[in-house]
């Protein structure tokens, strides 16, 4: 006799999410909560996608024009429990989508650590007819429904915490709320639930009992790790899980030679893609979608966002990089201030207290300290002196600088846009231009304006051999 597992049928996956999560505090649906920089729900939608379903069910209440745009982009089949009655008038809300000959998985919104490892196990351990429930042994089970057992160690019912005995609050073994039944059993089941209990609700748990009473088997597989199955019902455990996810993310990259100097102090509120050999200081938060090439060093307390980074590129400690490109090569802080539309070439140097927005740098140049560089292409070669701005905005508009190959430009100086300065120019230190400055020549503004032909950059004395 061949055994046919739930893997081989139609799945349904349903999404208990209908909680305001008033302990939360928050006028935000507790299940847009996030973990790692997504919403709970979303974690919990893209773990059920892995297992392949014919359709996702969330089944909402509180928050659900929220909760809807949020995941527009989704397909999921929407479901509203108007009025929080429990668990098992949850699912019954979701039972008019649910076909007749479905398996159906059932999640929850604010559990947003469930591994798809997990519930495939369940589901393999799982025969059709059966009921399965995922269950887990805790030192402190206090608050929680026990998995109450026979003498021959079969599943007789759930008790609820509020509605146990003395005996049966001794019991370890608890319910997670994660079930795998038939369509068909629930169809039968939950309109044989009754709320004659201490919170007057309709426990999804319940059907434990009844499918005891008719004889289905309940089989329970235990999660992987525990806080798989942690809920999240305040703000305490909203931070006990993102510890444990960020614990679980570190680890990974650990394994593929990604150094993380401590997981402990390590968050990824996205997605990152890393390359062998790359490093990752303590305190380093990476936002939206990182990608950071072959031996990339991350210094300690900066903040990454949607930035791609090229390989031997360093980011020393306190700097904040947001919507950046940079080549290889490249030495970025401390304490610098990158901006949404900058893009670095190989080899640039940006030092201290330098911010830049919207702008192109060129191989090799260098902004060294203290300067402010907006909407600028610059070429190669150029080296900015410290204190040096670009006056891009008149007030109402904003104006490009240009800056081409091998200029430099003194310290303290002013590049008041629309502005360019021409190939080799050098304008001297405190200057205001506000014209396009010739090249190979000296603008120097501060002594009348006087631009000299005749003038020769200084050239670095050769280092001669001692003997």
């Amino acid at each position: 006799m061949i055994m046919t597992t739930a893997l081989d049928m139609d799945l349904s996956i349903v999404v208990l999410a209908a909680g305001q999560g008033t302990r939360m505090k928050s006028q935000l649906p507790k299940v847009l909560h996030t973990i790692g920089g997504k919403p709970m729900l979303a974690h919990v939608v893209a773990t059920a996608k892995t297992l392949g379903p014919k359709q996702i069910v969330v089944v909402y209440g509180y928050g659900g024009q929220t909760l809807k745009a949020a995941f527009s982009d989704e397909a999921i089949t929407w479901v509203e429990q108007t009025t929080q009655q429990g668990t098992g008038d949850a699912v019954a809300k979701a039972l008019p989508v649910l076909p007749e000959n479905h398996r159906v998985i059932i999640l929850y919104g604010d559990v947003p650590l469930i591994s798809a490892q997990t519930l495939r196990r369940l589901l393999n351990a799982t025969p059709k007819s059966a009921v399965g429930v995922l269950t887990v042994n805790l030192q402190s089970p206090f608050g929680l429904g026990r998995i109450v057992r026979d003498e021959n160690g079969a599943v007789k019912r759930i008790v609820e915490e509020r509605d146990a005995n003395d005996i049966e609050r001794q019991i370890h073994e608890v319910n997670t709320g994660i079930f795998v039944v038939e369509a068909k059993h629930l169809n039968r089941w939950l309109p044989q639930l009754n709320n004659k209990n201490k919170q007057g609700e309709y426990y999804l748990t319940d059907i434990v009992q009844l499918a005891v009473n008719d004889n289905v088997p309940i089989v329970t597989v235990h999660p992987s790790v525990e806080h798989e199955v942690l809920g999240v019902n305040d703000r305490l455990q909203q931070v006990e899980a993102e510890r444990h996810y960020q614990r679980f993310i570190a680890t990974a990259f650990l394994k593929e030679g990604v150094l993380i100097c401590d997981p402990l102090r390590f968050d990824l509120r996205g997605t990152l893609q890393a390359e062998s050999d790359v490093k990752i200081d303590v305190n380093v938060v990476l936002e939206g979608d990182i990608i950071l090439r072959k031996g990339v060093q991350i210094g300690p307390n900066c903040v990454l966002i949607n930035c791609e980074i090229g390989e031997g590129t360093i980011v020393l400690a306190n700097s904040h990089l947001d919507g950046v490109k940079i080549g290889s090569g490249a030495i970025v802080g401390p304490f610098a201030r990158l901006r949404p539309g900058t893009v670095l070439a190989d080899k640039v140097h940006i030092g201290n207290f330098v911010e830049i927005k919207n702008s192109f740098i060129g191989n090799a140049s260098k902004i060294n300290h203290l300067s402010y560089i907006g909407d600028t292409t610059m070429g190669q070669d150029v080296n900015i002196g410290a204190g040096t701005i670009t006056c891009n905005y008149d007030g109402a508009n904003k104006y490009q600088t240009i800056i081409e190959d091998e200029v430099h430009i003194g310290s303290d100086s002013q590049l008041i846009a629309p502005v360019r300065i021409r190939k080799g120019a050098t304008i001297g230190a405190g200057s205001t231009v506000n014209k396009d400055a010739p090249e190979y020549q000296l603008t120097l503004t501060q002594q009348l304006n006087q631009r000299s032909k005749s003038w020769e950059r200084p050239k670095k004395t050769p280092v001669q051999d001692k003997e």
